[in-house]
């Protein structure tokens, strides 16, 4: 492999494979499939598909289709998609072991959303500051390992940290 990966139009971009929350692999090794970049999406379907990253436990990618929104979307929109997007990163790094990065993003997060109406494309905003807020003086706290999926918070409303098979989306 070249010292540097490129992409097909010369951009730097790592060729290595990675697992379900975003950390590199071996080359050659099986990893998950990344998520293509700069997809544009409605606001509907990226919600849709982050909530099905997340409720994968794969909030690396999830982050992706979020930064996909900010990136392509109306700028009215951007404080949104990055609050998002650095929720994801922050449970990512929380579920990686990693405290101090975890509680930091999930309160920038947190704090980027926070004026926000309160469901824009139908996301539950305080649910979610909510969630994140907790779940960082968890983590800071040195509570149990974060599982990302059983973690994952509801955007749409109905609580986070869900035990599955309620149906019901609170926990």
């Amino acid at each position: 492999m070249n010292a540097r990966d490129r992409d097909g139009e010369g951009r730097a971009r790592s060729a290595r494979p990675r697992d379900g929350l975003g950390r590199p692999l071996a080359y050659g090794a099986a990893g998950v499939e990344r998520q293509p970049e700069g997809v544009v999406r409605s606001p509907a379907e990226t919600v849709r598909e982050a909530q099905r990253l997340l409720d994968a436990g794969m909030p690396f990618h999830a982050h992706e289709v979020f930064e996909d929104a900010w990136k392509s979307g109306p700028g009215v929109s951007a404080p949104l998609w990055r609050g998002l997007a650095q929720l994801a990163v922050g449970l990512t790094h929380a579920a990686r072991g990693n405290a101090v990065g975890g509680a930091r993003l999930l309160r920038r997060g947190a704090d980027g959303i926070e004026g926000l109406r309160a469901e824009p494309y139908g996301i539950d905003v305080p649910g979610l500051v909510r969630w994140a807020r907790e779940l960082a003086g968890r983590v800071e706290a040195g509570g149990p390992a974060v599982d990302a999926a059983r973690e994952a918070p509801r955007l749409n409303g109905g609580g986070a940290g869900r035990s599955r098979g309620s149906g019901s989306g609170s926990g």
